[in-house]
């Protein structure tokens, strides 16, 4: 026969069961010998049996009698069988090697001469042990002639027949490491044929409002398993359903397995469903509830049942007796929701493995049998006979939640989820437009069916601007509501943080000798030289005939000159007054002291008689070595300061497993060294490690990330995993927040040498294996994120940036794609990255927003308002409405303006006087002056803003200076200050354009002033004070240019 049996599996698992058996606990006690007979029944799907050979052989074997014996097995079946069972007989009598009973084969008569073999069997019955007692499995019952045969043989004997079923499920249910791995492949096809064809086509139903029966839907899931796209690269002939898949919606739910999904239309509300694969002949269980609109009430009770399954992992552990379990998780709904004990389900799960629902291992109140670690368990919680207070129909007022996993027990610590299916609110909940909304949409369509043709265009084209005036109109109405929530808020926190101002810290003093006695003794200070001690980092010098000790921090700077026949030494030290550097400030201990500004020393070049050295010769080496010492000092004093403030992290937990998540070939942002170096990221027990090919290793713990973001390569050229840390860490002897792993996708330099045809059939292949290599990269990235979203229990979630929500713009020195993702603000392609998170921001204020203008400037203020704002530069025009009804939907306010504002000036004033500040009206000086009540607030805080926030040329270098000190060198800075100083007039139109639109302007104003004098003689002169009044605010805006005026935006 060509079937290969396992030698090792079958003598190791029947070692088991007899030392089981040996230990004559529980029924096993009582039985002298055990007889499996295995007929023929397509029926018969799970059978202890069939179970039992499966677990021994690997395959099921019909028409096949197996007696063990307490010193010998005996194994009847037919020729073929024999044959493929002569692979693990032994060829002596004796017993095994591996203390196993000896093996005789039967072979089975087709006739009904099986007498002889049956005495053979039953002798060696009465020969074992007492000879009465034989376990069987009662359950198990096959029809057929041979099977009745030997019954009927058994039952003449008068043997007395124990049922073992449980003792063998229980002997059966810890799995072996091959076992797992089987039951952790049928886990993943579930989980995949789950999320990529059942979820997606319960949304498209949704979405096209389809009329689908749930039987109908249950017949395609199975039809889906015979595609190779979802069964994970398993052959699809090793694959099966363990049961048809259970749909069940509309009000009529049975939260049990043996249920079949029923002939009715799906109902959109809460649709369960239950699903399990079989891979191997080993099973796996899932279910979900899928939420359409679900009300809050019902998003409650859901997130309740997802409590008690947390609950549940964490009591499954080795040692604990299931009805403590279930104790367990009964406290908790007594303890918090009572009223949901009776709408509970009867049991909470059940053992698995090669048959789906092992009986005597149920999850319930009385069962005393004890979890073992390897035990694999389908865990299923669900309430059924919900009300639904809101529902209007029938269908709609009753509900039931159902949620399961295939879970494995572990040795402490809750059990660890198979099934890995996202199974939050927002995960399984599907949110729709207001029904409300869509019955006025078709009323409005109805109406204007009835209406002619003509009227039917009038009627559109006025229902189109109201719809887009009430839109804007919603905005503006948030946004008052959000612009007075932020000022209470504000006035709030700062309150609170004023009792915790922080101390300006003072300057390290650094003294270089505590006391005289530890200057050195050398004969260079005696002589009056200048000495430098290395060791306390001291320049002595003689100041009026006494040797002077100056610490190389209070040294500025050294300079060495020759005039003539002398070299002089010029040493400049810090002293109030002098600049000590950017953002230090002059902070000093005692700046009441007497300062030295500087020392200057002269030496002859010239040679004296007797002497060996020239007397310059002191200097120059002085000079030398002072510089060496100040460079040592000041490259030890940066990395202090890199460290200062570092969080010290917890160690890293090394999961030795080698089945970690992990992705190889990646490279690291910040580089570790100079050259970027590749190496491999691996998902440990409570962070990643990045281990580079030269062996440098950098850990990063999931506690510490604040965000977690992966780029995917559509329309990049690399794709990436960012994580943006909550502290710093250190790595390269420099502290970074941001960590990106990236790999490049196809070549990022194109050749443009090639003169060749577009459809080359080189330049066609080369695209197609791109493509390949997209997918292949972004299905391994997907499959990693997956794998370690489970590890941590959903605990770190990898946010995706909304690239149909990007809009352009310059954080740094490029332009970029700045995507929104669910919390933050991102852009992780290009280097410096950029992340906001949105939680932490106090406000967003557009600069430059001007008609003529093709861009405008986005400023981000933060709820820390000892932070620098952020600003965006170069941002489209084109952009700002999609990016208002962004910041609507995420409740942060805006407000925009035609002026660049000074920010270091209106960010310090705020911090000074807090409640001066919030007095006058806090942010609403940034809204657009004359609207609604706030006039008159606008009207005085004009004129601050005229005095305080123009900013001066200098201040805005400075400002723009500082926002990207870290990434470049003043020079680079200044220049590119001036470049932004000038994008207001490159941005717009050249000046034959400007003039032609002056000319068409002085006209049409020409033409308004004449109507204005006309209308006004009829009107007794109220037109003098309106223009007026428009003069005014027009000349509130100095430093513009008085082109035409301007029209206004529809």
């Amino acid at each position: 026969m060509a079937l290969s049996l396992d030698r090792e599996a079958y003598y190791r698992r029947v070692k088991r069961l007899y030392g089981n058996w040996q230990k004559g606990e529980d029924d096993y006690a009582n039985v002298d010998a055990i007889v499996v007979s295995v007929g023929v029944d397509e029926e018969i799907v799970y059978a202890k049996s069939t179970a039992l050979q499966t677990w021994l052989f690997g395959y099921e074997l019909t028409d096949t009698i197996m007696v063990f014996c307490e010193d010998k097995i005996l194994f009847m079946a037919s020729k073929k069988k024999v044959e493929f069972l002569k692979q693990i007989a032994n060829s002596k009598g004796s017993e095994n090697a591996n203390g196993v009973p000896a093996i005789t084969l039967l072979v089975r008569e087709k006739n009904e001469s099986n007498k002889g073999n049956f005495e053979k069997m039953i002798e060696a019955l009465k020969g074992s042990k007492s000879g009465k007692r034989i376990g069987v499995f009662s359950k198990d019952r096959f029809p057929g002639e041979f099977m009745k045969s030997w019954n009927d043989c058994l039952s003449k004997e008068g043997f007395q027949k124990v049922d073992i079923s449980a003792v063998v499920a229980y002997t059966i249910a810890v799995k072996e490491d091959g076992e797992l791995n089987l039951m952790r492949k049928a886990a993943a096809i579930t989980s995949e044929v789950f999320n990529k064809f059942f979820k997606e086509r319960v949304m498209e139903i949704v979405d096209a409002d389809e009329k689908v029966r749930h039987s109908k839907l249950a017949e395609s899931v199975e039809k889906a398993i015979e595609e190779k796209k979802y069964l994970s690269g398993a052959d699809p002939s090793t694959v099966e359903m363990c049961y048809p898949p259970i749909i069940q919606s509309g009000g009529n739910y049975n939260l049990k397995f043996s249920v079949v999904s029923d002939k009715n239309h799906m109902h959109f509300g809460a649709i369960t469903c239950a699903m399990g694969i079989r891979y191997k002949s080993y099973c796996s269980n899932l279910v979900r509830t899928l939420m359409v609109d679900p009300p809050q009430e019902v998003q409650d009770n859901y997130t309740f049942l997802l409590q008690l399954q947390e609950e549940l992992l964490k009591e499954l552990r080795h040692g604990v007796k299931l009805c403590e379990v279930y104790a367990a998780v009964m406290d908790v709904v007594k303890k918090q929701k009572p009223e949901l004990l009776n709408k509970i389900t009867k049991n909470l799960g059940f053992a698995m493995g090669i048959e789906f629902r092992e009986g005597s291992l149920v999850i319930n109140s009385k069962n005393q049998h004890r979890l073992k670690k390897g035990m694999v368990f389908s865990i299923n919680v669900g309430f059924s006979d919900l009300t639904n207070k809101e529902g209007k129909k029938p269908e709609e007022r009753t509900y039931a939640l159902f949620i399961g996993d295939t879970v494995l027990v572990d040795e402490d610590g809750p059990a660890t989820i198979l099934t890995s299916v996202k199974k939050k609110v927002k995960n399984v909940g599907i949110f729709l437009k207001n029904e409300d909304e869509e019955e006025e949409e078709e009323e409005k369509d109805e109406a204007e069916d009835l209406l002619g043709r003509s009227s039917r265009a009038a009627a559109l084209l006025t229902e189109r601007t109201r719809n887009e005036l009430t839109a804007e109109e919603k905005r503006r109405a948030h946004q008052k509501e959000l612009a007075m929530q932020l000022n209470e808020e504000a006035k709030r926190r700062l309150t609170e943080q004023k009792g915790e101002q922080q101390i300006q810290k003072a300057r390290k003093s650094n003294i270089s000798y505590k006391n005289p006695s530890l200057m050195p003794k050398e004969p260079h200070i005696r002589e009056m030289k200048i000495y430098i001690d290395k060791k306390y980092e001291t320049v002595i010098m003689p100041v009026f005939g006494i040797a002077t000790p100056f610490h190389i921090a209070t040294i500025k700077n050294i300079s060495m000159s020759v005039e003539g026949d002398y070299t002089y030494l010029r040493i400049n030290f810090y002293c109030p007054g002098s600049a000590l550097g950017r953002n230090e400030g002059n902070i000093f201990p005692n700046p009441e002291a007497t300062f030295v500004k500087e020392i200057t020393y002269r030496a002859s070049n010239m040679k004296t008689p007797g002497e060996q050295t020239v007397p310059a010769l002191n200097l120059q080496n002085a000079f030398r070595i002072i510089k060496e010492v100040q460079k040592r000092y000041k490259t030890r004093e940066a990395e202090e300061k890199e460290k200062e403030g570092i969080v010290k992290q917890d160690s890293l937990i090394i999961n030795l497993n080698r089945s970690n998540p992990k992705l190889k070939d990646l490279y690291i942002r910040p580089n570790i060294a100079q050259k970027r170096m590749q190496g491999s990221l691996e998902a440990h027990v409570n962070g990643f490690r990045f281990t580079s090919v030269r062996g440098d290793k950098v850990d990063i713990l999931y506690n510490n990330i604040k965000h977690a973001l992966f780029q995917p390569c559509d329309g990049e050229m690399i794709i990436v995993l960012h994580f943006h840390l909550k502290n710093a860490i250190m790595f390269g002897k420099k502290r970074h927040t941001d960590v990106q792993f990236y790999t490049e996708v196809g070549e990022i330099t194109t050749d443009l040498g090639k003169h060749q045809h577009m459809h080359d059939r080189d330049d066609l292949y080369a695209e197609q294996m791109e493509r390949e290599m997209r997918h292949k990269l972004k299905t391994a990235f997907k499959n990693f994120i997956e794998k370690v979203e489970a590890l941590t229990k959903e605990e770190l979630e990898f946010e995706v940036p909304f690239r149909d929500l990007g809009f352009n713009g310059a954080p740094y020195r490029s332009t970029c794609l700045l995507q929104p993702t669910s919390s933050a603000l991102v852009n992780c392609t290009e280097w410096p990255p950029f992340v906001v998170t949105l939680d932490e921001v106090e406000l967003i204020h557009f600069e430059r927003v001007q008609f003529h203008l093709k861009n405008f400037d986005m400023v981000i203020v933060y709820k820390d308002y000892s932070k620098k704002v952020t600003m965006i530069n170069a941002i489209p025009v084109a952009s700002l409405d999609p990016i208002k009804e962004w910041l609507n939907s995420c409740d942060l306010k805006y407000t925009e303006g035609v002026q660049s504002l000074n920010w270091t000036k209106i960010m310090k004033t705020i911090v000074d006087d807090p409640e001066g500040f919030f007095e006058q009206g806090g942010w609403s000086f940034l809204e657009p002056e004359g609207e609604g009540s706030d006039a008159e607030v606008g009207e005085s805080e004009s004129e601050i803003e005229d005095e305080t926030f123009n900013p001066s040329e200098d201040e805005y270098e400075e400002e723009e200076e500082d926002s990207d000190e870290d990434y470049s060198s003043e020079a680079e800075e200044s220049d590119y200050s001036k470049e932004s100083m000038g994008s207001e007039e490159e941005s717009g139109k050249d000046w034959d354009e400007l003039e032609e639109e002056a000319r068409k302007a002085d006209r049409e104003s020409r033409y308004e002033e004449e109507e204005e004098q006309s209308r006004s003689l009829s009107r007794k002169r109220k037109g003098p004070a309106h223009s007026s009044s428009r003069r005014s605010s027009h000349s509130r805006s100095p430093g513009r240019s008085s082109g035409p005026p301007k029209k206004k935006r529809k």
